[in-house]
């Protein structure tokens, strides 16, 4: 008997077939006997000229901030009671920092910047969160703040990520 390359092709199919179905991992039960695993669900292919879906990985970690609130002090919901953009020098200053994510372990930081650029305080601090949180930065100082302008900056990882101004009287 001659063999044509379509039997030969056709041949190798059916057998590549038979062997994926034969192709299961054998558990032991606990009576020790053999069990087959169940085979692999079977996938069909998306339709011609369409990208196939992306591969699924781990979610995100990713935090947003959402708004930045200052004032003197925070309530007992981490919310800002009075919110103002004018201290007095004796003042602490609260920044109240909301954000909207999830992640594990950023850091969420705050810079204050007087008006000739110095750096007047830089806290961080590490959230873990999966929705929406409220992170309260406070700033005291031993002594009075000098009068003048000040920005607040809120970093995400060490990325500005919003800013905001205030004045000290």
């Amino acid at each position: 008997m001659t063999y044509k390359p379509m039997h030969l092709a056709l041949a190798a199919a059916v057998v590549a077939v038979a062997l994926a179905g034969c192709n299961r991992e054998a558990e032991r039960t606990d009576a020790g006997e053999l069990s087959q695993a169940p085979a692999a669900p079977a996938t069909t292919p998306a339709p011609a000229g369409t990208m196939p879906p992306p591969a699924t990985t781990a979610p995100e970690t990713a935090v947003n901030v959402t708004s930045v609130t200052l004032g003197t002090e925070a309530g007992a919901d981490r919310s800002i009671a009075n919110p103002t953009t004018t201290f007095g020098a004796d003042d602490p200053v609260v920044v109240s920092v909301q954000t909207d994510g999830a992640a594990s372990n950023v850091e969420i930081g705050a810079r204050l910047i007087y008006q000739d650029g110095q750096v007047a305080g830089e806290e961080r601090q590490a959230l873990n969160t999966t929705g929406q949180e409220t992170t309260n930065i406070t700033f005291d100082n031993a002594s009075a703040w000098p009068a003048g302008t000040y920005t607040v900056e809120v970093m995400v990882d060490g990325v500005r990520a919003d800013s905001t101004s205030f004045t000290v009287q």
